[in-house]
């Protein structure tokens, strides 16, 4: 008589405990003691801890916090307070700084306390990319440990450029455009005694000749009409790091004016009979061989030999190609946080796909795929082929075997006359197969998808591209 309700309360049990493994937040339970009675599979994870470690001991002698700092479920247990939306960093027992985001809830039946319940989301990872200013761009707080890869190439320019840090010499930064040039300016900055002073950026082919005089130097009220007193951006980066980004952008006269800057370390605003003295270190970019810029009369040669003190040449990533996986997880992690994603990893063979592609626009390129990739995904946790976009799929090197289905004979014209161009034929092929596809299932979305190995966002998207409806 007794079995069957113990056998409902096993099989509960056994489903609260299969729930609370599977959500992906973070559940933590204390009694009223203070000790761990429910610790679930994403909490373990987020603190980097083992169950044992953790369930039937007191939450203060497993974590701890800092001076000015608390824990969010004691605060909940002791003073039956609901605290929502509260960051909170701490440790676990072997030193490991944790960042949530937590909802605590005390625990309480018929007004006796009974425990209180934490729910946690993990923004560790957040938190460091904040710091590091990889979610922003033009800030100043790039370190070399914001730089991605181990392959033998980049860690030589990085350390050279942490030798760099040492003196206030020029440098001159050359790499394609996409590596990572203004990434190594700031991380020098940041490395450098120059650090708690002002880093500047201006990109020199942004703006036209007459504003980027006056921008760069500064100018003198009266000097034009409309002219204001302003001092320009040496002055504004005095005691710290200025980057001139496309240095070969400036016209011959600015590449003149700024080599006396240089040399005299002194600058005059325009308009200005006074000269003022400034102390700045400069760091140019140029995404070209400067030697063919000076050639073809972009960049002076004596500009060149000033600014060239400590050259610097960044590697494009198809000369690094090893730390193609390492930039892409990270990217990976980057988006996740941004979307409110959940994408592990990516399939291996998307990775070799990776590593056969060229890459003109090198990394910045490859964080456009992954972005692009996941926009494409709902619930996916790996980064397939289908999840790839359109525009990458069909580079020329990826184009896949004739479906043998599709006559080829038919897509020939007669002997003399020319043949289809290869993208024009892909379309009609793809189109085809999807066509096919979509009536074999009678046209239902999540059955196609799930056949064809999509997701429903990147066949209904691909459904459009090539207006394909059903009849």
């Amino acid at each position: 008589m007794n079995s069957q309700p113990k056998s409902n309360e096993f099989l509960i049990n056994k489903i609260y405990q299969k729930v609370l493994d599977e959500i992906d937040i973070g559940i933590h339970v204390v009694n009223t003691e203070g000790k761990t009675i429910i610790y679930n599979k994403k909490m373990m994870e987020i603190e980097s801890m083992e169950i044992e470690d953790v369930l039937n001991k007191n939450l203060l002698d497993v974590f701890s916090f800092d001076q000015n700092s608390y824990s969010t479920l004691i605060e909940a247990l002791h003073h039956r307070k609901v605290i929502q939306n509260v960051k909170q960093k701490y440790y676990n027992n072997k030193g490991k700084e944790i960042t949530t985001i937590n909802n605590t809830f005390p625990i309480i039946d018929q007004d006796v306390q009974l425990g209180a319940v934490e729910i946690a989301r993990d923004v560790t990872k957040y938190e460091r990319l904040l710091r590091e200013n990889l979610l922003k761009k033009g800030d100043t707080k790039y370190t070399f440990e914001s730089i991605i890869g181990s392959s033998p190439n980049i860690q030589e320019v990085i350390e050279a450029s942490k030798r760099a840090t040492r003196t206030n010499s020029s440098i001159l930064i050359i790499g394609e455009t996409g590596t990572g040039k203004e990434l190594f300016a700031q991380s020098i900055h940041n490395g450098s005694l120059r650090a708690p002073k002002p880093f500047i950026s201006q990109n020199c082919a942004a703006l036209p000749d007459s504003l980027i005089e006056g921008i760069l130097f500064g100018t003198k009220k009266g000097a034009f009409t409309g002219s204001i007193e302003r001092p320009g951006l040496f002055e504004q980066a005095d005691g710290g790091t200025l980057l001139l980004d496309e240095i070969n952008s400036l016209n011959p006269n600015l590449q003149a004016k700024l080599l006396r800057v240089l040399q005299e370390k002194s600058v005059r605003r325009v308009g200005d009979t006074k000269d003022r003295e400034v102390n700045v270190r400069i760091i140019a970019t140029i995404n070209e061989d400067p030697i063919d810029a000076i050639a073809e009369g972009r960049l002076r040669k004596d500009l060149y030999y000033r600014l060239s003190v400590v050259s610097l040449f960044i590697p494009p990533l198809k000369e690094r190609k090893q730390d193609i996986k390492e930039l892409a997880q990270f990217f990976i992690e980057k988006y996740n946080h941004l979307f409110a994603m959940n994408v592990k990893t990516i399939s291996e063979e998307v990775i070799q796909m990776l590593h056969d592609y060229d890459w003109p626009g090198n990394v910045r390129e490859l964080e456009h795929i992954i972005e692009g990739s996941m926009n494409l995904m709902e619930h996916e946790e790996v980064i397939s082929y289908s999840c790839l976009p359109i525009q990458f799929r069909k580079k020329p090197q990826f184009q896949v075997e004739t479906p043998k289905h599709i006559e080829l004979e038919d897509l020939f014209q007669q002997k003399g006359k020319p043949i289809k161009p290869l993208e024009q034929y892909m379309e009609e092929a793809e189109t085809f197969y999807l066509k096919k596809a979509l009536q074999q299932h009678d046209f239902n979305i999540s059955k196609t998808a799930k056949a064809l190995g999509m997701s429903r966002q990147n066949l209904q998207y691909r459904m459009k591209k090539w207006h394909i409806k059903k009849s």
